[in-house]
């Protein structure tokens, strides 16, 4: 059960997320592309429907990466609850806890329907931060030591990034200099980026964790080295 469980997350990933996102990735450039046929004054091939597709399902992007990557923290953090019993131990550390999944999936949902600007900023912060403050409680592997490497960290990101690009989605229509058309571009070209770093990590990270039936044995063997490892520094440091 707890081996399936570990699957949910990159099973999404494969199956919904990178999906999406050739998707989005074709609708913006054919966007872009009609955009630019049609400031030139020529007439474009590209159907204008493109546009309201690329928004739509960069909706269903954002979404599900917000989803998947609230799924990714889960695991870890009530599987610790779990094995170590925190919920006798500490239980307003739990109900925190629960109660900050609430608030951050809340923000996100309420943003989609939020029209003032203010509100939707103060909604983007509250989802993004919550997303942030999830991901630093005990349980979550981060990879601290290899920040430009981490799958937790490009995750992070991308899912900030995403719930940028859906904070100021009206503002791109609203604004005629396209700065923030610019800045949508700019800031999502990125989270492409990420995504792909988001790939490779995570196959190796799934690679280096065994099933749950090797887990015994590879924790004594490794055990078994570190004793080993000590034991003849401290050696070799005794005849030193």
């Amino acid at each position: 059960m707890a081996d399936f469980l570990l699957l949910i997350h990159p099973a999404i990933a494969v199956a919904i997320i990178f999906p999406f996102i050739g998707i989005v990735v074709n609708r913006a450039w054919q966007t872009r592309s009609r955009r630019l046929e049609t400031l030139a004054g020529g007439k474009s091939r590209i159907p204008p429907i493109v546009g309201q597709e690329h928004v739509q399902i960069g909706f269903w992007l954002a979404g599900s990466v917000f989803g998947i990557s609230l799924i990714g923290l889960a695991y870890p953090i009530f599987s610790r609850i779990i094995n170590k019993q925190v919920w006798t131990q500490n239980p307003p550390q739990v109900l925190s806890i629960v109660l900050l999944f609430a608030v951050t999936i809340a923000a996100y949902v309420f943003l989609h329907f939020s029209r003032q600007n203010y509100l939707r900023a103060i909604l983007a912060i509250l989802s993004g931060a919550g997303i942030v403050f999830l991901g630093f409680q005990d349980g979550i592997f981060r990879r601290d030591n290899e920040w430009y490497s981490s799958h937790f960290y490009y995750g992070i990101t991308a899912t900030l990034l995403m719930i940028f690009s859906v904070a100021i989605l009206p503002n791109i229509y609203q604004d005629r200099s396209n700065r923030w058309r610019y800045t949508h571009v700019i800031l999502n070209s990125l989270a492409l980026l990420l995504f792909i770093g988001q790939g490779l990590t995570g196959v190796r990270d799934l690679l280096e964790i065994p099933p749950s039936a090797q887990k015994p044995y590879i924790k004594q063997l490794y055990m078994e080295n570190c004793f080993k490892q000590s034991c003849t520094i401290k050696g070799e440091s005794n005849q030193k």
